[in-house]
């Protein structure tokens, strides 16, 4: 059980890695639409993997997502996994 949480963990603290990447890609923004798509694609993989995520959650880690506080809630993961 621990390391499927582990798991899930990891992969969502990488999904949340990802969306600064692309937040922050100037060469993206320059086609709207298109980094618009990606951002999209990216908050799609964060919502699939916060329903996936195994019980009981961290319930600060489920009120930043649910708020969609992805900076707090990739700052809370960085200091405990």
């Amino acid at each position: 059980m621990v390391d499927k949480m582990e798991t899930a963990l990891v992969d969502l603290a990488q999904a949340l890695r990802e969306r600064l990447v692309i937040i922050h890609d100037e060469e993206s923004r320059r086609d709207a639409e298109t980094h618009l798509a990606r951002l999209r694609a990216v908050s799609e993989k964060i919502d699939k993997l916060q329903t996936t995520l195994p019980q009981p959650v961290d319930p600060r880690l489920a009120h930043y997502l649910q708020r969609r506080s992805y900076d707090k809630a990739l700052e809370l993961l960085q200091n405990s996994v």
